[in-house]
């Protein structure tokens, strides 16, 4: 299986709902790094597994919706504990629609898996990895 990983990072504010989380259940602040790990078993005409300037870009795209926000005042977050597991699913579901839709080209379809792994700090991340 071949892969090709892009990386970027995003910072947003939020508060946790429930006792398990102690003082994260107050407003804090995050700063993610985002890594995206694009795989598929035979590569491209070109070589490729995506374009890495399309993913990249892409990528980058999708967190700047999210940059800079309290993720508390989102409406499409009601409701929803913004954990990293739940960020790393929320990123993941937006590449899979652009691989869907074409945005990251035509030959970015045969991709098979994705890998979204949000690391939180040096020492503590979360990933949600699924079929496309």
């Amino acid at each position: 299986m071949y892969s090709l990983n892009v990386r970027d990072h995003f910072m947003i504010a939020h508060s946790l709902h429930g006792r398990v989380f102690g003082p994260a259940q107050t407003l804090h602040g995050a700063t993610y790094v985002v890594d995206a790990t694009f795989r598929r078993p035979i590569l491209d005409a070109d070589g490729l597994v995506v374009d890495i300037g399309q993913a990249s870009a892409c990528l980058k795209a999708i967190l700047a919706d999210l940059n800079y926000r309290n993720l508390d005042d989102e409406p499409r977050f009601t409701g929803s504990n913004t954990t990293t597991e739940f960020l790393a699913r929320e990123i993941f579901d937006r590449l899979v629609q652009a691989i869907h839709d074409g945005t990251l080209g035509d030959n970015a379809r045969a991709v098979t898996t994705l890998c979204v792994a949000l690391k939180e700090s040096p020492v503590a991340w979360a990933s949600f990895e699924g079929e496309v």
